[in-house]
Order: C-alpha cells, then structure tokens, then sequence
C-alpha cells in the first residue's frame, strides 16, 4: 500500500516535531547570530547548536513524543543529533568556505537535509521499544 495514510500518532508526531523543529531552529539561529558577533561562525554554530538541542529534548518529550524526560532519554538524545550535527556542519562549511556565501544564512539552508533522519532516530530514542510477541 505504498499511498496509504500514516497513522495517527504518527502523523501527529511529524506535524509537532516540524513545530518543535521550527522554534527550535530559531533559538538556535538567533543565538547563531549572538555569539557570531563575538566567536568565529564554527564555535558559533556548535555553540548555539549545544544550547538549542537541550532545549529540543525538552520539547520533543513534551509535545512530539508525550513522553517524561528521564536522565536515560536525555543522555541518549544527543545521539539523535549526531547526524544532524555532521550534515549541518558540513553544509555550513561547504556554503561558506567552498561557496563563499557569507556566514548568516549558512545554517538555515544547511539543516533542512537533517530533518527527516533526526526524526526518525529522535523517536527510537524518545519512545518504548514495542513490545513482541514470541
């Protein structure tokens, strides 16, 4: 059934984890631009990218998942940003130091690739493994 619908839960996921992702992307992008007055863009954008990922974790327990935040899960989550870490780092490296396209909207552009993976791991981390029957 290649066409049929996601379920419920999961369509509601994706709906709140793309308006986690949203609010999420513009605390990062406005601390991006605080501490790039003051830091090289790199230690700007992993920087801000630190701070802003706690924040996701919170969020995405709250309001994606529906799920208590434990040290376990908040422990874990980072590793769900690995990926998005080495895709939008590399992005914001190649459209500034190989396409020379300034500093600003680097990593806007760079982070819309990461997306659907972090998605996808974030909810393994976040949920209960189902159950199976032996």
């Amino acid at each position: 059934m290649p066409n049929a619908p996601l379920p419920n839960a999961v369509s509601r996921q994706i709906l709140t984890f793309v308006v986690v992702g949203v609010v999420n992307t513009a605390t990062y992008y406005c601390l991006y631009l605080l501490f790039l007055t003051c830091l090289p863009y790199l230690a700007a954008h992993v920087l801000a990218f630190l701070i802003s990922m706690v924040g996701s974790f919170f969020l995405n327990a709250r309001f994606t998942y529906r799920t208590r935040p434990t040290w376990r899960k908040f422990l874990l989550f980072p590793l769900t940003n690995v990926t998005n870490f080495v895709i939008t780092t590399a992005g914001v490296y190649v459209i500034v130091d190989v396409l020379h396209a300034g500093s600003r909207f680097a990593p806007l552009l760079a982070s819309a690739a990461a997306i659907p993976v972090t998605f996808l791991v974030s909810r393994r981390v976040m949920l209960p493994k189902p159950e199976t029957i032996a």
